[in-house]
């Protein structure tokens, strides 16, 4: 595995994402399960972001705390992505959230965007990238390429499964961005769905 290629072997992660494999999970509790794992992964990706020192009164008396000094921005893509967003928001309540539209053709497979909202300031951000199916890795390729003709280099992506080939391709076309995931499954089908996979991550959040 590449060296910035990440996997957790929490069981609360492992437990949740049995439950999203599960073709009977109503969309309720899947959206719930995506919520647990998207917020411990994002423990994880965020275990080397940058603080400073600050002095705090308690009760009892003073002491040095530390605070966040690094600019969190949640890139979640529309529309699967959305409901990685709140979990991670009760984590970092001060990120920032910018959305980017990108859907995938389903006969080439390639991604197309449909919308972005690009942000007027930029400068000293540090964007996770929030899309549950790492699969062909066109999706993510291409949400990596806006965000840095943005002006922006620090890149990490959060999801909940992938596949080998969007791996590959991710890392082949930015190999300095961070992949989170909760589990590598085996391989893509002729329709580019990880297998074994989930199904159509967005469909199943939101009952379509």
């Amino acid at each position: 595995m590449n060296s910035n290629v990440y996997t957790s072997n929490h069981p609360l992660i492992k437990h949740s994402l049995t439950i999203l494999r599960n073709i009977d999970t109503d969309p309720q509790t899947f959206r719930n399960n995506i919520k647990i794992i998207s917020t411990l992964l994002t423990f994880e990706a965020t275990k080397k972001i940058n603080t400073k020192k600050t002095k705090v009164n308690t009760p009892m008396g003073s002491t040095t705390g530390n605070t966040l000094s690094e600019n969190i921005t949640l890139v979640p893509v529309l529309r699967a992505g959305l409901g990685m967003v709140e979990g991670i928001l009760d984590l970092i309540p001060q990120s920032s959230v910018w959305h980017i539209g990108l859907k995938r053709d389903e006969t080439t497979l390639k991604p197309i965007q449909y919308y972005t909202n690009q942000p007027e300031k930029t400068d000293d951000q540090t964007c996770i990238i929030l899309d549950p199916m790492l699969a062909t890795g066109g999706t993510a390729v291409e949400a990596c390429n806006l965000i840095k003709s943005w002006g922006i280099e620090s890149i990490k992506y959060v999801g909940i499964l992938a596949a080998p080939e969007g791996i590959e391709c991710l890392n082949n076309e930015h190999p300095t961005v961070d992949i989170y995931v909760g589990e590598i499954d085996s391989h893509l089908n002729d329709i580019g769905f990880i297998v074994p996979g989930l199904g159509d991550a967005g469909d199943r959040q939101f009952g379509t």
